[in-house]
């Protein structure tokens, strides 16, 4: 086909696609859940998790005053007009610390789902370790062998630019081991690195304290999102069930009352299979949200629910993007 002619299909495609997403909303109208991570000002933020306290302040007034924002937890469908759900993922000191302050002065409800194994520790979760480790000011060898029976291999690492090839390899390779592999080779990159165990406080999980102050808030709600964040998909079946029922039963420890939510680490279809959504349904939990851009109808699975992911994005940006989230 000519490049024209590509375009020109790809363009009615996209154009039937729309007007077919619109019928579907007047008839169905759609709950969209907005997914972040953190809110805070971070020197260095590798993978774009952080919204500036600026930015989220913005979007969250835009949402009050442009939409009904409901809470995930609640039944959805039957609503008789498009809705937006705002949750957070990880579980960051932040999320208490600055997002929180701004949910309740604004007045927008929020589900925060954490994971339990960093909480109250000084060890940051493990993406943001690899880069404090790999990207950091440290005087680094010109070569790291990583010891593993599938994965190893040696880098070049004499340079910024081939510490940061080993940083976009290493990320990629530890989505497919779990937790205690991937604390192996944590502790071999510290090594060649000189590097101890303490984290950055920029970067802490929430301490236990500052998970009962957010919890106490009428405007949220906590969630399980697993101990170790480790893709579900990697785990064998026993291995899932330890993840989510331990992250749900430290949760109801700390909290005193039910934890009825869920949400898959990193939540692509590749990150979590049947075996961990059959897992979800017999905790007890009621819903389970995926990270894949999509709407909410009536008949969304109610253990797979997709997300929009949001960037420290300025009012503006943000009021375009929920307008392409809606079709």
């Amino acid at each position: 086909m000519h490049g024209w002619a590509y375009r020109d299909a790809l363009s009615i495609y996209h154009g039937l696609r729309r007007l077919k997403n619109r019928v579907v909303n007047l008839i169905d109208p759609p709950v969209v859940v907005l997914i972040y991570h953190r809110v805070t000002v971070l020197q260095t933020d590798p993978h774009l998790l952080a919204v500036s306290p600026e930015n989220f302040r913005a979007q969250m007034q835009f949402l009050k005053r442009s939409v009904r924002v409901v809470r995930f937890e609640e039944v959805w469908p039957g609503m008789r007009e498009r809705a937006v759900a705002v949750t957070f993922d990880d579980g960051y000191a932040d999320n208490a610390l600055e997002a929180l302050p701004v949910l309740e002065e604004v007045g927008v409800p929020a589900t925060f789902f954490v994971s339990t194994g960093a909480l109250g520790t000084r060890e940051e979760f493990w993406w943001d370790e690899l880069e404090r480790i790999i990207l950091g000011d440290a005087g680094y060898p010109d070569k790291f062998c990583l010891d593993d029976r599938d994965y190893g291999r040696i880098w070049s690492t004499a340079t910024r630019d081939q510490r940061l090839a080993l940083h976009g390899d290493i990320n990629l390779l530890a989505e497919r081991i779990g937790g205690a592999r991937r604390d192996g080779w944590l502790e071999q990159l510290r090594g060649w690195a000189g590097l101890d165990r303490i984290g950055r406080e920029a970067n802490r999980s929430l301490t236990p304290e500052e998970l009962q102050t957010l919890a106490a808030s009428p405007l949220t709600t906590v969630g399980a999102h697993t101990l170790t964040h480790t893709p579900l998909s990697v785990l064998s079946e026993d291995e899932q069930r330890h993840e989510i029922f331990s992250s749900k039963q430290e949760l109801e420890r700390l909290l005193a009352t039910e934890i009825t939510v869920f949400s898959y680490p990193f939540g692509r279809k590749d990150h979590y299979n049947r075996t961990s959504v059959r897992l979800c349904r017999e905790a007890g939990f009621r819903k389970a949200a995926s990270n894949f851009p999509g709407q909410v109808h009536r008949w969304t699975d109610n253990y797979q629910i997709p997300r929009q992911l949001v960037r420290n994005w300025d009012v503006g940006t943000f009021a375009t993007r929920m307008r392409s989230f809606w079709i």
